[in-house]
């Protein structure tokens, strides 16, 4: 692809691989679809839209939206043609973090969808006196009090856009894309049109990916690492059906009723899948059960470049993997998950199955791709997170911290490094070393495989460590991703900040811990959390039961002996609501905020260690 500008990607789809379903999303129960050349008229009517409005080179403009929607990157594309910045944001935050985002980048206009809770404009809108420079918000959806996104199109001579746009250089900043973080105020990311599209070319051949193939899109837009791929699926001329996680799976969902040949994921929608998968197990009998949990145990051994085969891989397959492959539409070629620490036994029962999980691996501030797994012979290494990039060097800095041998932080280079943060240099500075290094601050090692290539492979986070009273250091995060490979277990923390042992927060998996209830003789009561409608709780009568407790500390005893003495959980804490960004305890990419639930369940903490 010879593109070197964001912008131009659209037209490089319709110069050599034209869809007549380019980009679409369900209007009720109906897709509607955007044609390549469709899609390229309506960027152009916005691009005319902006200049009519008085947008100017470097003005930034912010897009919010539930729900992933061809919009979102019509407006995004359109307003790159003119020269101005993007800026996404979560939908989830709250209005103060709105003020602030949209203060500190000097948002102009924001265009906002109502679709989801229906909350956006309201919060952008109460924001607004307090942000001088907002001119105008506009909606993707029709209504009465708000001026419409189709209210700025014009058509006619373009030749002013194509004057903008020939003065937009590949290293000019493209968009602005606010990390949540887990302390303190958002920072806004810097990248180029040189940045990501230096990470399209080299993430591109390593996604089994070819012109009119599916793909389901759902994690969310504002996410750069979805963002991305978007622009992957469209340089390639991928057919892109957005949905949301609420419509995925089940009889009629969407991956049936699409049948994608590949979509990303965080690696939690595959452990609710999986667990589906295993509780239908659970309620078979005879010999369909035991076949059943035969074919599961099969994939123990599995390992990448090595299939379940023989005879007893055949009588698997055409038993339980096919009708697995089934639910996610039988047409899988390869499924990517990234924002979070894949639990490896995901990866290798469904790879097992016959659908190719890879992990990828990055940040906001690496545009985000630094490693990800291939899906060729030799490509990918269960328990890693892949390859780096051809364009990205990476080293491992040991100084300055205590870490195993072979261990360090995550120090990258390369094209796709990011500007900075917006107007924090000394935020900037904190994270770049004199050399031109960024700082990740994970912690990891490199791990060979048979053939001696170096796979990386995440042990934790430099700023997560916790230290025992002993003064032994412990990093939580390889912890909590081995205990949530157990589907009963949807959230943990590990504590022990200054204390003589480790101990954990765990909210328990509530339709897993229901299933389980009902068949050991157990009462069991769910009800709709009161601060998300969508989320489950379970009651704390259940979690207090003898055998629930038994159950837990049962299982956390099995896994205990994969870690350390000083890593081995000692005492746990059952919560019975989940922790989410509507409630402040997790980022809107859905990292734990630490602190916050330090504080929000100190009592829960004390308690364990009867403080």
């Amino acid at each position: 692809m010879d593109a070197t500008r964001l912008f131009e990607i659209p037209y490089y789809q319709l110069k050599n691989a034209p869809q007549t379903k380019a980009i679409g999303h369900k209007l009720g129960k109906d897709w509607v679809f955007w044609s390549t050349q469709q899609f390229v008229d309506e960027v152009n009517k916005v691009s005319l839209g902006l200049l009519e409005l008085g947008v100017q080179p470097g003005d930034k403009i912010a897009i919010l939206s539930y729900k992933n929607r061809p919009e979102w990157n019509v407006v995004d594309i359109g307003l790159q043609q003119v020269g101005a910045i993007g800026v996404p944001v979560y939908p989830t935050i709250s209005p103060r973090e709105y003020e602030y985002i949209f203060n500190d980048a000097g948002v102009k206009y924001a265009f906002v969808s109502l679709d989801g809770p229906g909350d956006l404009l309201k919060k952008v809108r109460d924001a607004k006196p307090n942000i001088p420079t907002l001119e105008e918000i506009f909606t993707f959806d029709k209504i009465d009090d708000a001026p419409y996104w189709k209210d700025i199109f014009r058509e006619g001579d373009l030749s002013e856009v194509e004057a903008r746009k020939a003065n937009v250089k590949t290293d000019d900043l493209a968009t602005l894309i606010y990390t949540s973080g887990t302390t303190g105020n958002p920072k806004g990311v810097m990248l180029t049109h040189k940045n990501i599209l230096s990470n399209i070319e080299k993430t591109r051949p390593r996604l089994p990916l070819a012109a009119g193939d599916k793909a389901l899109s759902f994690l969310p837009l504002c996410h750069v690492f979805e963002r991305v791929v978007s622009y992957v699926y469209m340089s390639v001329g991928v057919n892109i059906y957005y949905t949301g996680t609420d419509n995925l799976g089940g009889e009629g969902g969407d991956l049936q009723e699409v049948k994608p040949h590949f979509f990303t994921t965080v690696p939690r929608l595959l452990e609710k899948v999986y667990e589906k998968i295993y509780n239908k197990g659970l309620t078979l009998t005879g010999l369909k059960k035991k076949l059943f949990f035969w074919a599961l145990d099969l994939t123990d051994d599995y390992a990448y470049d090595k299939p379940v085969g023989g005879l007893k891989g055949k009588i698997a397959d055409k038993l339980i993997f096919s009708k697995w492959r089934a639910a996610l539409g039988g047409n899988i070629k390869g499924i990517v998950t990234g924002a979070a620490a894949c639990p490896a036994k995901m990866a290798r029962v469904f790879s097992a199955a016959g659908v190719p999980i890879r992990e990828g691996y990055g940040l906001t501030e690496t545009s985000p791709v630094l490693t990800v797994s291939h899906f060729d012979k030799g490509g990918a290494l269960l328990g890693t997170v892949g390859l780096p990039l051809e364009n990205v060097t990476l080293k491992l800095d040991a100084e300055g911290g205590d870490y195993r041998e072979g261990e360090g932080e995550i120090l990258a280079k390369g094209p796709n490094i990011m500007q900075g943060y917006y107007n924090k240099p000394d935020k900037t500075a904190e994270v770049m070393t004199a050399d031109g290094w960024f700082r990740t601050g994970d912690i990891g090692r490199f791990v060979n495989d048979s053939n001696g290539t170096k796979f990386l492979k995440i042990t934790g986070r430099k700023k997560a460590l916790l230290k025992t009273s002993g003064g032994k250091y412990v990093a939580p995060e390889p912890i909590e991703k081995r205990f949530k490979e157990e589907f009963l277990i949807e959230q943990i923390m590990v504590v022990g900040e200054n204390k003589k042992f480790v101990s954990a927060l765990i909210v328990p998996a509530a339709q897993a811990l229901k299933d389980w209830c009902d068949n050991n003789e157990v009462t069991c009561t769910l009800h709709t959390s009161p601060s998300n409608p969508t989320m489950q709780c379970i009651s704390k009568e259940t979690l207090q039961n003898e055998k629930v407790r038994a159950m837990y500390d049962k299982a956390i005893k099995e896994i205990n002996p994969n870690f350390s003495h000083i890593e081995q959980i000692k005492k746990f804490e059952l919560l019975s609501d989940p922790w989410d960004v509507t409630t402040g305890e997790m980022t809107p990419t859905m990292k734990v905020k630490r602190r916050v639930i330090r504080e929000k369940f100190k009592g829960a903490i004390d308690g364990i260690y009867n403080v």
